[in-house]
């Protein structure tokens, strides 16, 4: 599993060692961090710029890389088929945002031959159901360059309470961004999920007691 240096937190849930990693890009990539980060099953999520040849891009300067996210999912919880059906459900790959350029391009990145057999799999169901063909790009994952800290965990980031809480059990930057929780609680700040759902699944994480009720504690406590 790749990521950017994920800490030993703790505080963080011990998912399965088989996690995977899915990249992709559908628009501004604030949005799709919230709505993947709210789902059952995935382990951290994070922003950057990939799909382009220009070297360390930055948000005022991303040359021809695109938008993107990326998460690292337990499979035996959530499927790659099931992050590929909920990429295309999600938006509109023609013209995203009447954005003309690669900033806001579609793009959906296999790293091996099993993601990329499953993607073909659903778009050919999708053809079936007649959904058509998306104007999207398929190409292997050659790189992900993390975005800057401003850009992570957008939306919960609106929420100066939320992050003063967070901070208690993830101190540092890294931590909060490889956070589940800070995860899930992202997509609470958009509205995808609610906090009633978030605490149920807290319950069932695979960790100590004492963890999974220090986090409950701290969901419960944050002023949104």
């Amino acid at each position: 599993m790749e990521h950017p240096g994920a800490p030993n937190n703790r505080y963080e849930p011990q998912f399965s060692q088989n996690a995977q990693t899915a990249t992709l890009g559908m628009g501004c990539f604030w949005s799709p961090e919230a709505l993947f980060g709210q789902l059952p099953g995935v382990i951290r999520t994070r922003v950057g710029y990939a799909g382009g040849t220009t070297i360390h891009p930055t948000y005022r300067q991303m040359g021809d890389h695109t938008e993107t996210l990326e998460i690292d999912f337990d499979p035996t919880i959530l499927s790659f088929e099931e992050i590929a059906n909920k990429f295309w459900d999600s938006h509109k790959p023609s013209n995203i945002n009447d954005y003309k350029g690669r900033q806001y391009q579609s793009l959906l990145f296999y790293r091996d031959g099993f993601q990329q057999e499953i993607i073909e799999q659903v778009l050919e169901k999708r053809k079936k159901l007649g959904k058509g063909e998306p104007e999207t790009e398929l190409v292997p994952y050659a790189g992900f360059q993390l975005a800057e800290d401003n850009h992570q965990k957008y939306y919960l980031k609106r929420y100066p309470n939320a992050i003063e809480r967070l901070s208690t059990v993830y101190p540092s930057p890294d931590e909060l961004l490889n956070s589940t929780l800070a995860a899930r609680l992202n997509g609470l700040a958009k509205g995808y999920t609610n906090l009633e759902r978030i605490k149920n699944e807290i319950q069932q994480w695979p960790t100590n007691p004492h963890t999974r009720q220090t986090l409950l504690e701290l969901s419960t406590q944050i002023r949104w």
